[in-house]
């Protein structure tokens, strides 16, 4: 085993005591140290339990370790072999004791069931408690019967016992009935606890049912977050504990008969830590020496002194106080190792540090006079003369080769610096200062030089300023020209970085002597009081100004709701800072979970004065949330808002607003579907928001009614097997809260839902129209109005080859009975059927109508084509196009025009091959032609482009294929006599 104390002393000796006596480490075999640290081999309990501290001695003194006890783990067997039968009835709370044998160390519990590896499982209804080992069943059921064996494991040694099995059995004299909580694992009354360590507490009730627990503090208090419950709450544990989670904590046990509650009181202790601790200390004889530690800790630490490992006691030069130790006049033998001591019942620390005691005769080396000291007329200059010398030196003052004599402005401090006040010139030379003390005499010369004094000559002057506005505030001095000056300005006590508060601050004058300061822009955080520093190596002197800055006033502050009602709140609040402008006026403003940020509201009084600070806020809406805050205003404008009040929810009163929107209609056979736009949260005005809506049929006196309790319903759907379809109702919606009924919404008329169509539509018919589309017609069908209505058809179209449920599917809406049916395939045989739709759904379909369509039109564009100009005319010619067998005859073609700068296009048909033109416009054409036909429109050609004339030659020739040519200056557009014009 190891013992290890770190000392931080060089060169030690070491010595270590047991229970006070000193250990002779030669004289056993089993002590060895190593480094400072004492090593026990094969540690014996009867030998080596007990106190251990180590002491450490070298040539400047000793001192002592904290004291650390070494004691020895262990666990016995039980020592009963059988336990007697337990004998419960069902349903009824039992305890198994566990007794553990004798032990040292921590022990951790466990039951087994019947046979090993089989342990009881912890839950709600079972609990084993670490801190006695027993188990408790809350209620005993059929399947606890068997028996059961105490696990008993030390934490120290892992070594682990079983104790004799305890056998359970039922009672056949009935079951056990309800009976409220008993809770039998408690916590003590109070529980000390120490400061970062994690307390658990136990808790655990009989009862039938099984009980619930709960935890809370009794100081009304959140339960600290980081707790933790285990076990099903059986085990409250508070990681990590601080002097805030001490209090009063409580145990709730609960079942359907009733309640019991355990209460235990935590308390907070923390052993000793330094928040101030001694340092090694060189002194000098007859110095005052004094040493000051201190440590936190609950209880409070109370503090003890050691001198080389001895008690101090206070006794002629000591003083000693709690935490402190003087001694006004050190000797030499006083030197020697020091240690302060603080404890209390949880803990003791030490804190170590070395008095040194110097004795040796005067020594200028190290602390020479200064060679050179300015001081100005009239001012006052104090030479040092520190010597390094002990015991304390005797001291002489000389100017030049003559003593110093002590007058009234020339005096010998007691440590012997020279003070001169209200200097002259002709205080100006060299001094020599003498120290003599029994080891021997040193001195030491320095020069005094003389400057004339510097003086404020400009002072800055108090101003009167409102935000915004910019000033200077003027510095100027005379001063001593051989000497360097500095300007610096400070600011309510800071002095001013004009790098960092460059926006504001800025240093003008442009001469030595000025240093005046602007100030850009005042903002009210600029108002208080500025100090102009002037500063020499002579001299320091200073000129101050107080600005008061006017602005808008502060935020008001403590913004309390009083009370509020369903519509009003009263509030009060106390003033702001006004900013050296009196306050004229105050508004409210709040704010809702509902609403967009900050609102102004309609207050009583209705204007708010500047030296009212209550009001009541009207128009509010019941049961809202309401938060508020306050605006105070000045002549100079508006100030920042308060923070806001607390939030409170205005009282409940009766719904006043109704739905909007009151419609319906629609839905499945046999219904009457009502909707309506659900009244928003913030107009609901209580808790238990619901509707009411009521109907009757067209004409009739009674009404239906029914309730939603839902306050986001914004639908009922009435369904009864004898409602006529179709049938008008009238209808209206109310609103209802936990303080009762509000007002209905204006009635409106709603139909029930519909039938579906029952007859299918008449006369269809079809006819192709090109290749791909075909034009379907149909007459209405006769239909029984008051079951329903049409609101369309709809036509399925589909291929012979394909099957009718995949048909195309067009709808039309109302009363048109024609459609168009497109993108078909050309030359193909098609199946048409219409039938008529409503909300209710679609009716029976007419007969199928065949229809073939037109066959494709010709594939084959326009080739060969040529253009000419001449005379301001383009003519355009090209190849007759052939259809091929499967396509439709050419009936003529479309020539297609358009400026190249235009999107629009326009169209002239010919059943010519050629066409001639006169194009209006200096602009380039872009021309295409395309065959038609009875199947639509064929290929087009490629796009061929005619240039304008302004860049080339009045005649020319072009082809599709060859580079246009230019024309001249266009007038009209021309055909030939057989073309005519399709736009």
């Amino acid at each position: 085993m190891r013992l290890l104390w770190e000392l931080l002393v060089l060169h030690s000796v070491l010595l270590w005591k047991l229970n006070g006596s000193s250990i002779d480490v030669g004289m056993d075999y089993r002590y060895s140290l190593l480094e400072g640290d004492l090593l026990i081999n094969n540690p014996n309990k009867s030998q080596d339990a007990g106190m251990y501290q180590c002491v450490a001695t070298n040539p400047f003194g000793t001192i002592v370790s904290r004291e650390a006890q070494l004691q020895f783990a262990y666990l016995e067997n039980f020592k009963t072999r059988t336990r007697s039968t337990v004998s419960v009835r069902q349903g009824q709370g039992m305890v198994l004791l566990c007794g553990p044998p004798p032990h040292s160390g921590e022990l951790t519990y466990a039951w087994i069931f019947n046979e090993y590896p089989s342990f009881v499982h912890q839950d709600s209804r079972r609990f084993v408690s670490q801190e006695t080992g027993n188990l408790y069943i809350a209620k005993v059921e059929t399947s606890d019967v068997g028996n059961y064996t105490c696990v008993v494991t030390n934490t120290v040694t892992n070594s682990k016992v079983l104790g004799p099995p305890t056998p359970l059995v039922l009672r056949n004299d009935g079951v056990m009935g309800e009976y409220e909580p008993k809770i039998e694992v408690q916590f003590p009354e109070t529980v000390p606890s120490a400061k970062g360590t994690t307390v658990k507490l136990e808790c655990f009730a009989l009862g039938n049912p099984v009980p619930t627990i709960s935890w809370r503090r009794a100081d009304g208090k959140q339960l600290p977050r980081k707790a933790r419950r285990h076990r099903s709450s059986g085990l409250l544990e508070i990681p990590n504990f601080q002097q805030e989670d001490a209090g009063l904590y409580e145990c709730v046990a609960e079942n359907v008969r009733g309640k019991n509650v355990a209460r235990g009181q935590l308390t907070f202790y923390a052993q000793p830590s330094w928040t101030q601790q001694i340092s090694d200390v060189h002194a000098a004889i007859e110095e005052r020496v004094s040493w000051e530690c201190r440590a936190s800790g609950r209880p409070k630490p109370s503090y003890r002194w050691l001198k080389d490992g001895e008690p101090l006691q206070p006794q002629g030069r000591l003083q000693l106080e709690q935490g402190s130790l003087t001694i006004p006049n050190v000797s030499l033998s006083d030197a020697g190792m020091y240690q302060c001591v603080a404890e209390n019942r949880h803990g003791v620390i030490f804190a170590s540090a070395e008095l040194s005691v110097i004795a040796i005769g005067p020594d200028f080396s190290k602390t020479l006079l200064k060679k050179l000291t300015l001081v100005k007329v009239g001012g006052e200059v104090i030479i040092e003369c520190k010597p390094k010398a002990s015991p304390r030196p005797t001291y002489s003052w000389k100017k030049g080769k003559d003593i110093l004599r002590e007058n009234e402005r020339i005096t010998v401090l007691d440590d012997g610096s020279l003070r001169i006040i209200n200097v002259t010139k002709s205080d100006a030379g060299s001094y020599t200062c003498v120290a003599t003390n029994h080891f021997g005499t040193a001195s030491s010369t320095g020069s005094l030089v003389v400057k004339d004094p510097t003086r404020v000559m400009v002072s800055p002057f108090s101003m009167d300023v409102t935000v915004g506005e910019s000033i200077v505030l003027p510095c100027q001095v005379s001063h001593d020209h051989s000497l360097d000056i500095v300007f610096t300005w400070s600011f309510n006590g800071h002095l001013i970085d004009f790098e960092k508060d460059g926006d504001h601050f800025e240093r003008v004058g442009g001469q030595d002597s000025a240093g005046d300061l602007m100030i850009r822009s005042i903002q009210l955080k600029h108002a208080g009081k500025y100090v102009c520093m002037v500063q020499t190596s002579v001299d320091k002197l200073s000129a101050a100004a107080d600005l008061i800055v006017r602005g808008p006033p502060g935020p008001p502050e403590a913004v309390t709701i009083e009370e509020v009602t369903e519509s009003t709140a009263q509030l009060s609040w106390r003033p702001g800072a006004d900013n050296h402008s009196p306050i004229t006026m105050y508004v409210v403003q709040a704010r809702t979970p509902f609403s967009v940020g900050w609102q102004a509201v309609s207050t009583v009084p209705e204007i708010i004065d500047g030296r009212t600070f209550t009001a009541t806020v009207v128009g509010l809406n019941p049961w809202v949330e309401y938060e508020f805050r306050v605006v105070a205003a000045n002549l100079i404008g508006i100030g920042e808002p308060s923070s806001p009040s607390e939030k409170r929810r205005t009282e409940e009163a009766l719904p006043e607003v109704t739905p909007a929107n009151v419609s319906g209609g629609g839905g499945s056979k046999s219904e009457l579907v009502i909707t309506w736009e659900t009244v928003p949260e913030e107009l609901q005005n209580g808790g238990g928001f619901g509707y009411v809506v009521a109907f009757r049929p067209l004409g009739t006196v009674s009404w239906m009614q029914t309730v939603v309790a839902s306050p986001d319903a914004a639908r009922y759907v009435f369904r009864n097997e004898s409602l006529p379809p179709f049938s008008p109702y009238e209808v209206k919606v109310g609103v209802y809260n936990n303080k009762g009924e509000g007002s209905f919404s204006p009635v409106t008329v709603v139909y029930s839902a519909e039938e579906e169509p029952t007859r299918a539509p008449t006369t269809v018919l079809a006819r192709s129209i090109s290749a791909s589309d075909v034009e379907v017609s149909w007459a209405p069908p006769w239909e029984n109005q008051h079951k329903g209505r049409i609101q369309g058809y709809e036509v399925r179209c589909w291929r012979h080859d394909e099957k009718e449920e995949n048909a195309k599917r067009i709808r039309t809406v109302g009363n048109q009975t024609s459609t168009k049916v497109s993108n078909l395939r050309g030359n193909a045989l098609y199946h048409l059927a219409v039938r008529a739709y409503n909300t209710a759904g679609t009716g029976p379909s007419s007969a199928a109508v065949n229809v073939t369509t037109k066959k494709p039109p010709p594939s084959q564009p326009p080739g060969n084509i040529v253009w000419n100009s001449s005379d301001s005319k383009i003519i355009l010619n090209w190849d007759q196009v052939k259809a091929l067998d499967n396509e439709s005859e050419v009936r003529g073609y479309k020539v297609l025009y358009r400026w190249n700068r235009e999107s629009s296009t326009s169209v002239i048909e010919t059943n010519k091959t050629s066409v001639e033109l006169s194009l209006p416009f200096d602009e380039d054409y872009i021309i295409e032609i395309k065959p038609f036909s009875d199947g639509g429109d064929g290929s087009s050609s490629e796009q061929i482009r005619i240039p304008k004339i302004s860049n080339a030659y009045a005649r020319g020739s072009g082809s599709s294929t060859s580079s246009a040519c230019t024309l001249s200056a266009l007038s009209t557009i021309m055909i030939s006599l057989t073309a005519r014009s399709s736009l």
